[in-house]
């Protein structure tokens, strides 16, 4: 009687197989484990932010940490938890929310090896805590919260290729710089809608339940803002214009560049 040939337990292939375990066991242990704090101090010097962007304070772990920023001069905590990567997208999924005193945004990002990605947020922005940014730049001042219900962004490379979004403002005064002094007005619930198309994107701000724009903002390819304000915001502002004006008439427009061309594609 033959005997059959006695087969090697660990043959190439399975050596091969045990060492990638290994390997992935390995670099799974170093993400989990190294502080995420001393990782920044290693990266930061290669790493180039605005003047108004600084990160202060980083702590916890990679997989799962906490940074301490000032953003524009104002505190903002930033947390983070990475998910599990995803090895046939090859694509890291990531939970985050960024909190100020007075407000809150959350929400989920997935980010490939090649630096294209796609963000999903939403949350509430408390206004009165951003009235003096909101002052100095000459902008206009409305009370109470904006609620982010939506705001989904995708990159790819360096430009953004879609942009979808939906705010809320419940209503209430609004005040404004008018010569000398300060206009005030009292206005209804108003939404924001943002919206990409092949042109570029599109915010445009209206009235809750109301037909037409208020007001629309649209940015196209070559990073050029179009702004324009309808007499339909008038009407709202409860200030005088020409009886002969009709609300989709354009009583204000400018355009100006905003975003370097290649920004949006």
């Amino acid at each position: 009687m033959s005997e059959s040939p006695t087969k090697a337990f660990l043959r190439p292939g399975k050596v091969l197989m045990l060492v990638l375990a290994g390997v992935m066991v390995y670099v799974g242990a170093v993400i989990a484990l190294v502080p995420a704090g001393w990782l920044w101090q290693q990266a930061r010097g290669q790493v180039a932010l605005p003047s108004e962007f600084q990160i202060q304070q980083v702590t916890g772990r990679l997989w799962n940490g906490v940074a301490g920023l000032s953003v524009a001069g104002f505190p903002v905590r930033a947390e983070w938890a990475l998910g599990a990567p995803s090895l046939s997208s090859l694509a890291l999924p990531i939970d985050f929310s960024l909190t100020t005193a007075g407000s809150e945004v959350v929400g989920d990002a997935l980010v490939s090896w090649q630096g294209d990605g796609q963000v999903r947020a939403s949350g509430r922005v408390g206004v009165a805590e951003f009235e003096p940014l909101i002052r100095r730049s000459g902008g206009a001042v409305i009370e109470g919260d904006v609620i982010i219900d939506r705001l989904n962004l995708s990159w790819a490379g360096q430009a953004l290729t879609k942009a979808d979004g939906l705010g809320r403002w419940g209503g209430g005064a609004v005040t404004w710089p008018m010569g000398d002094g300060q206009g005030r007005a009292d206005f209804p619930p108003m939404q924001a809608s943002l919206d990409s198309s092949a042109e570029g994107i599109a915010l445009v701000i209206s009235e809750q339940g109301a037909e037409g724009p208020a007001a629309r903002a649209d940015i196209g390819l070559t990073g050029m803002m179009d702004l324009r304000v309808y007499k339909r915001m008038v009407d709202l502002a409860q200030q005088p214009w020409s009886d002969s004006a009709q609300p989709d008439d354009v009583v204000f427009r400018v355009r100006q560049p905003v975003i370097p061309g290649g920004a949006l594609r």
